[in-house]
């Protein structure tokens, strides 16, 4: 979690919503990334869609059997249908969010009967610095 709370630290010094993430299997790294949706003009290129990409990249395969996803932040629905559709073995998550999560809130993606893989879910690592991180990004918006 640790190299996910510092790419989200980076994706807040370049303007990005402070999100991380990275992907592990068996213990090796495969990759590491931040919300890049400003920085691409792309409105998926959340820190988890571009880190799964990468994933599926290296291992040449779209199915990330085994692999962990660590996350700073709760995934929305985007994120949350994409990680049940690559097969994502465990996802790791710190700061929950009632508002766009879909993974503890909201759609409860990976408990609807259409959710063909449900990742087992480990929510509150790194919650305390993943959400004062936010907090103090949005914060910093509305002054």
């Amino acid at each position: 979690m640790r190299l996910a709370l510092d790419e989200a630290a980076a994706a807040a010094r370049d303007g990005e919503v402070p999100v991380g993430a990275v992907v592990t299997r068996a213990g090796e790294l495969l990759a590491v990334a931040r919300n890049r949706m400003r920085a691409d003009n792309d409105p998926t290129a959340h820190a988890e869609i571009v880190a799964m990409r990468a994933a599926a990249a290296k291992l040449g395969d779209c199915r990330l059997d085994g692999c962990d996803l660590w996350v700073t932040l709760e995934p929305c629905a985007m994120c949350a249908g994409a990680i049940a559709l690559a097969r994502v073995a465990r996802l790791y998550f710190g700061a929950g969010d009632p508002k766009g999560g879909a993974v503890l809130h909201g759609p409860l993606l990976f408990g609807q009967p259409t959710c063909h893989h449900a990742p087992e879910v480990y929510p509150g690592i790194g919650e305390e610095e993943a959400g004062e991180m936010l907090r103090a990004f949005f914060q910093a918006r509305r002054l």
